[in-house]
């Protein structure tokens, strides 16, 4: 790891997004509250909230971070040319000596396994991508945000 203990502590923060494309039988159960294993959604964000807790676990040079908040929201689309997906989008924060992007990244990853292990039965046609971080804030290199 990298020694971050000569940086002052700043807020930090990190918001970061991605996606699961699925077929409309899937979709359909999720929105419907069907899915045999429980609230896909709602078991989601704990996967995505328990995600970035526990990146340093995952990441073998991720420093373990005292995060301050850690949130995943979810918006179902189904008016896309590419299909019916759902759009996850997590928010990091902490007080600290290094930024929070991996346990954005790693939020929205977990969610999206998380969708896709629930659904599986239904169907296997699902595709989790666009995971990325569209902006963060907070030490030296200041606020930073994405041009998509």
């Amino acid at each position: 790891m990298v020694d971050v203990s000569d940086k002052p502590p700043t807020l930090r923060t990190a918001i970061a997004r991605g996606h699961i494309q699925m077929t409309k039988e899937t979709f359909d159960l999720i929105k419907q509250d069907k899915i045999k294993k429980g609230n896909v959604l709602t078991v989601a964000q704990v996967a995505g909230i328990q995600g970035a807790k526990s990146c340093s676990q995952l990441i073998p040079l991720c420093h373990p971070i005292g995060l301050t908040k850690a949130s995943v929201a979810f918006t179902m689309s189904d008016d896309l040319p590419l299909g019916h997906r759902v759009d996850i989008e997590a928010h990091v924060r902490c007080k600290g000596e290094t930024g929070v992007e991996m346990e954005a990244l790693a939020a929205v990853s977990a969610a999206a396994l998380t969708v896709f292990d629930m659904c599986k039965a239904v169907s296997k046609d699902m595709r989790i991508g666009g995971i990325r971080v569209v902006e963060k804030s907070g030490g030296k290199s200041g606020r930073w945000t994405s041009d998509e």
